[in-house]
């Protein structure tokens, strides 16, 4: 177990951001605590990505779980789920929405970079724009590799490369048709009109830090927007995500 230590300095960034942010995932987290499991902004089902194992009776821990519907679905489908978030309101309301449907969990306010618990406590650990997007991921995947198992998956939703190539620095602004930013030196990312701090890296990097800390790379799946697809995010449009990944899943399994 990780002893404890003070934040980084995005750490508290992104906890102070999100405090304020989370009063916009209310409605939409109530809403996916009552949908079936349905991923990224363009709410793709699971029965079309086919991105979840069988769970049934796994360890499972939420990397920066939000309001925590996905450890909902899980524990619905027979896991032991266990969240963890770095911001205190998201978890208020991840425990308002586990009194209103009647489902209970561990939820831990904390660091998925330094998760307070055991080594190897886990047969799963997923991440979908939680920890995958917003922790450093030279610090939070080796701290997955930490808690899982051998044999133990690890799965993880992030923006598209390829969209990050092409997004603005201005907010609300959507994703050119064109590549606007470096690929070599991908990592942290800072926006002008947000204190906010994101990680995204390039392919190689993140089969090379995957491979560095224990894991085979069993899938990447490039989301596709759908036909008809809306989103409220204004950063990429339909148009755009059905001629190139808006988005990534990562599966790998320790060895």
């Amino acid at each position: 177990m990780n002893e404890q230590i003070s934040p980084a300095e995005h750490v508290l960034r992104n906890r102070a951001a999100w405090n304020i942010m989370a009063r916009d995932y209310v409605e939409p987290g109530r809403r996916n605590w009552q949908e079936e499991p349905s991923w990224g902004i363009w709410g793709i089902p699971e029965t079309d990505v086919h991105l979840l194992p069988d769970v049934a009776g796994l360890d499972v821990i939420e990397l920066g779980c939000g309001t925590a519907y996905v450890s909902a679905w899980l524990t619905r489908r027979g896991a032991r789920a266990v969240g963890i978030d770095n911001s205190p309101v998201q978890l208020e309301t991840a425990r308002a929405m586990q009194a209103e449907f009647g489902l209970s969990f561990p939820l831990i306010h904390g660091d998925a970079e330094h998760v307070p618990l055991p080594d190897e406590g886990f047969d799963l650990a997923i991440s979908e724009y939680g920890a995958s997007i917003w922790c450093d991921p030279y610090h939070w995947i080796p701290e997955a590799a930490r808690l899982l198992r051998p044999g133990g998956r690890l799965i993880f939703l992030v923006n598209g490369t390829i969209l990050m190539l092409c997004a603005p620095d201005e907010d609300g602004v959507p994703a050119e048709d064109r590549m606007i930013r470096d690929y070599f030196g991908m990592h942290r990312f800072e926006w002008p009109e947000d204190s906010s701090v994101e990680f995204h890296l390039g392919y190689g990097d993140w089969i090379r830090l995957l491979r560095r800390n224990g894991f085979e790379v069993e899938n990447l799946i490039e989301l596709r927007a759908p036909e008809g697809a809306t989103t409220r995010y204004p950063y990429v449009t339909p148009k755009w995500a059905r001629r190139w990944p808006s988005e990534e899943v990562w599966i790998a399994r320790k060895r």
